[in-house]
């Protein structure tokens, strides 16, 4: 099994989730340290396009997407699950939501809270499209604690949001959090009286990172170039057949792009498309032939 290489940098709240899950799952990894705006010269020579934070590489695969890394994640070391019966289909819903819409509340509370960002990191996130995520601050602020009692809601039976043990709906939900409240030393007051919330907050903190080594962008892609990517349907993710909502042949050249927020997109083979994930081939200079894997949901294909 090649090195599990996670490109991410310290304050990328999606990163946070990732780190927390590979620490969770007690995995070693190798960790690259990518620019927060751009250029993304070493980014793009693995991605092709691709520059939300953070993305997994395995050798010349890569996964791009945090919801498809738990995936990936989940193969390689499937206990602890992020996925327990009987409330997987509810973790994944719980998941997805805490992603969208409570994440994007928390970044406008936070906003709100720490003043605005640098002009540059500003202007990089408004070409991502971020700014036609942001809510009105007071819209936001009602959003934020009303979500937050929610979540606070499910704490009363037991010490995580759907049972005794994380499971993947309180990675995504902690990361929102952590962006608004638990980046520094000290942790920020939440902006209602939630001591459940809070104890939660403190039980996913302790969880940590796991053990992991630095390494530069330049010995990642050294590692992609020196590397054959996984046959289709033999990587880390299962097999699980063609499905076919676009009339594209495998082996067509096309583009994938996220449907909102960094739309940047990665054009290739396309080699794979399944119920869940779409991977494309593609070629590099400096990366070699690399397959760059996406998850279908939030994702748009598209013939070159």
């Amino acid at each position: 099994m090649a090195d599990l290489i996670l490109h991410h940098f310290a304050a990328s709240p999606f990163s946070e989730k990732v780190r927390l899950v590979l620490g969770y799952k007690q995995l070693a990894w190798k960790s690259v340290t990518v620019p927060n705006i751009l250029p993304k010269p070493d980014v793009v020579a693995l991605t092709g396009g691709y520059r939300r934070t953070p993305f997994l590489q395995i050798g010349a695969d890569v996964y791009c997407d945090t919801a498809l890394i738990c995936d990936v994640l989940e193969q390689l070391r499937p206990a602890p699950s992020l996925y327990p019966e009987p409330t997987q289909a509810l973790a994944r819903i719980v998941a997805q939501w805490a992603d969208s819409s409570l994440f994007w509340a928390a970044v406008t509370y936070n906003r709100g809270a720490s003043g605005e960002l640098p002009a540059a990191v500003f202007e990089d996130r408004k070409a991502m499209g971020f700014d036609v995520e942001w809510l009105r601050p007071a819209d936001a602020t009602a959003a934020y604690k009303s979500y937050l009692q929610r979540l606070s809601d499910l704490l009363q039976q037991h010490p995580f949001l759907l049972g005794d043990t994380p499971c993947i709906a309180d990675f995504c939900a902690y990361h929102a959090l952590w962006l608004a409240h638990g980046r520094g030393p000290t942790p920020v007051a939440l902006p209602m009286h939630a001591p459940a919330l809070t104890s939660w907050m403190q039980h996913m903190r302790a969880i940590g990172h796991g053990n992991s080594v630095p390494m530069t962008a330049a010995q990642a892609i050294a590692v992609a170039a020196g590397s054959e990517p996984a046959p289709a349907g033999k990587n880390l993710l299962a097999a699980d057949g063609l499905q076919d909502e676009h009339g594209i042949a495998l082996g067509s050249r096309v583009t994938i792009a996220a449907e909102s927020f960094g739309r940047e997109p990665t054009k290739g083979e396309l080699i794979a498309a399944t119920p869940r994930y779409y991977s494309l081939r593609r070629s590099d200079d400096r990366a070699g032939t690399v397959h760059v894997h996406f998850p279908r949901i939030g994702y748009v294909l598209k013939p070159t």
